[in-house]
């Protein structure tokens, strides 16, 4: 499965409307019709949404989606009351390991609907807006593997990653004598850590829905103590 970046396409814009004309699904074309920003619009002035989701495992092309929260926001405000929240039939059996992980049990996905009933609506929720995630390899390859199954046609779309996001600060990042002599490791990027550091609030983890809303209060604290709020999306998405 590849995996896109901004090395591979500069213009986001251009290549949505591509897609668009691409697409042999009608809810794919609506939602790259919806295009996305220009690369120079000030990261101010975007709707983004966060998008999380509790899978079966870590391989997109073995595992599957089980539960998928989102939460639209603005470097102002985080819209909680527009939140959403679904439970989801795996297209793989659950495995105990992940169950320990997220608490998700047979009985909480007792009468979910497959991804295809609500594919529509998780659309319309992502398009248009810039979606944010913590480690883009999941939310990305997960919804691309699952269209693929579903419908032979998979899905690409920009992100903001704030884990990568953590990651580059800690690379450009000093590092002082002591460190070199101590071969000091780098600090955790996970979601909790991360949050840790800007003195954010500690969620239970593994919840979809939690953890979308922690993923967008850590993007309006990295762009608060690392960048601005007239930074373009050019710099900061994948």
């Amino acid at each position: 499965m590849r995996n896109f970046s901004n090395q591979d396409i500069l213009n986001w814009k251009a290549f949505l409307k591509i897609k668009a004309l691409e697409s042999k699904d009608s809810r794919l074309t609506k939602f790259y019709n919806a295009s996305t920003y220009h690369e120079e619009i000030k990261l101010k002035d975007i709707d983004f949404v966060a998008l999380d989701f509790e899978t079966t495992g870590l391989d997109a092309d073995q595992n599957s989606i089980i539960s998928i929260g989102l939460v639209p926001f603005t470097l102002q405000r985080i819209a909680c009351r527009q939140a959403k929240h679904w439970f989801i039939t795996p297209e793989d059996k659950l495995q105990e390991d992940s169950i320990i992980i997220h608490g998700i049990t047979h009985s909480d996905l007792k009468g979910a609907p497959d991804l295809q009933r609500i594919l529509e609506q998780l659309l319309d929720e992502l398009a248009g807006k810039i979606v944010v995630v913590h480690y883009r390899r999941i939310e990305r390859d997960f919804l691309d593997a699952a269209l693929r199954s579903l419908f032979k046609e998979g899905i690409v779309f920009p992100v903001i990653d704030t884990m990568q996001i953590e990651a580059d600060i800690q690379q450009a990042r000093p590092k002082k004598i002591i460190d070199w002599f101590k071969n000091t490791r780098p600090e955790s990027i996970r979601l909790a850590n991360s949050r840790t550091r800007y003195n954010l609030p500690t969620y239970p983890p593994h919840d979809a829905l939690t953890d979308a809303i922690a993923t967008a209060e850590l993007l309006q604290a990295q762009i608060y103590h690392h960048f601005s709020p007239d930074t373009p999306i050019k710099k900061l998405w994948l």
